[in-house]
């Protein structure tokens, strides 16, 4: 297991454990989540990738962990990733010289580090 699924597993009792304790709170949370990740105008992977660049600006492992297996999940590339990433030394400045090189392993661990450095020219 590496660094960020240990993340996800360290959190998982946690987090079950708040879910039953504040219920609506949580499905509430889980609505705008699905609503907001999905398909629209902007595709789930552009979506995933934004998040991934604020989970860096706001210094959240955890989500870090979480929207990096999701871009690997919705086919992100290293390259996308990367650039995305740009985005977030950008808007955050020295801070995401730590927390933005979390997220590209992050990332490179769930696509198991074989994720394609560009999208093919077939698509």
């Amino acid at each position: 297991m590496g660094p960020a699924e240990n993340v996800i597993a360290e959190l998982r009792a946690p987090t079950r454990d708040l879910r039953r304790a504040a219920p609506g709170a949580w499905d509430g949370f889980g609505m705008l989540h699905d609503r907001a990740m999905s398909d629209g105008a902007l595709d789930a992977k552009t979506k995933e990738l934004i998040a991934l660049v604020a989970a860096v600006v706001k210094h959240c492992d955890g989500c870090i962990a979480y929207h990096a297996k999701a871009a690997a999940r919705c086919g992100a590339t290293s390259q996308e990733v990367a650039e995305a990433l740009a985005v977030a030394l950008l808007m955050d400045g020295g801070p995401a010289t730590t927390y933005g090189p979390r997220a590209f392993a992050a990332f490179r661990e769930f696509s198991g580090g074989l994720a394609p450095a560009a999208a093919s020219a077939t698509g």
